[in-house]
């Protein structure tokens, strides 16, 4: 009996899932979805984040080779009906597919909070964006368990909402443990033009395994942005009665040794070199 699936997705939401279920004659559903978010990262990456580059490369290569000719060609196809689909409007598209698939038990039960909620609690959050650019010149947004991102993308829709340009007055740093969560908030931020370094790593332990920046990160100079912002703050806290070593929230840490590493290899960026 054919799978599926709820009502509720758009045509192309619709038409992705039909192109999943096109690959599964020789792969799992859940492994031609989770491919297929890796992919999409790995390419978006290598067209401006030199520094990783030759090790994406590789693996893209490497992964490539699991797949027929027919198979590979329906990936790109896959990756245009997203686009399609979040031309259409903020949405978690990524995160809606991953539960209409019903893919959560292959990921030890994981759960996407629906973005309507997330759009109420960004709307309840960010009250006050317009003052904090005016004080600061941007926000920064941390997200500690990121998903696929719908916070983040309700953060920017809010922003959007109340006439803010977020592409150029927001970044975001986001984490979370599992590594096809990561894939999919990076492209999904990368797509929307989200300035986000997107981290695969356990927040709670302080560890970290890697990195992706987005192509708006990039492009928009925020190595040096977010580097500027921090010695302006570290000379307005050593001017103040508060010590100036103070312990900084982990990921504002994380982000600083990022940015700090990224910009003494900032001649390894380029877009489409």
């Amino acid at each position: 009996m054919a799978k599926t699936y709820p009502v509720g997705i758009d045509p192309h939401q619709t038409e992705f899932v039909k192109l999943v279920r096109a690959n599964t004659t020789r792969h799992r559903e859940h492994e031609v979805f989770r491919d297929f978010c890796e992919l999409s990262a790995l390419s978006l990456s290598n067209a401006v984040d030199r520094i990783h580059y030759d090790v994406r490369e590789a693996r893209y290569l490497d992964m490539i080779k699991r797949y027929n000719v027919d198979e590979v060609a329906r990936f790109p196809l896959m990756l245009a009906h997203l686009v399609e689909s979040l031309e259409g409007g903020f949405k978690d598209c990524i995160g809606q597919l991953f539960m209409a698939m019903e893919l959560g038990s292959h990921w030890n039960g994981q759960f996407f909070t629906p973005y309507e909620v997330c759009r109420l609690m960004a709307k309840i959050t960010l009250t006050d964006s317009q003052s904090i650019i005016e004080q600061k010149g941007f926000i920064t947004l941390q997200e500690p368990a990121a998903g696929a991102g719908a916070m983040v993308i309700a953060c920017a829709e809010s922003m959007k909402d109340d006439g803010v340009n977020y592409q150029r007055c927001l970044h975001v740093t986001a984490q979370d443990i599992d590594i096809t969560a990561v894939h999919m908030a990076y492209v999904q931020f990368s797509l929307l033009h989200i300035p986000a370094i997107v981290i695969h790593g356990n927040t709670l332990a302080l560890t970290e395994w890697d990195v992706w920046v987005t192509p708006a990160h990039v492009l928009g100079g925020w190595d040096h942005k977010l580097r500027r912002r921090r010695d302006d703050e570290r000379s307005e806290q050593s001017d103040a009665v508060a010590p100036a070593n103070s312990d900084a929230a982990p990921l504002e840490a994380e982000r600083t040794r990022i940015v700090e590493f990224r910009t003494e290899r900032a001649e390894q960026l380029g877009l489409f070199e």
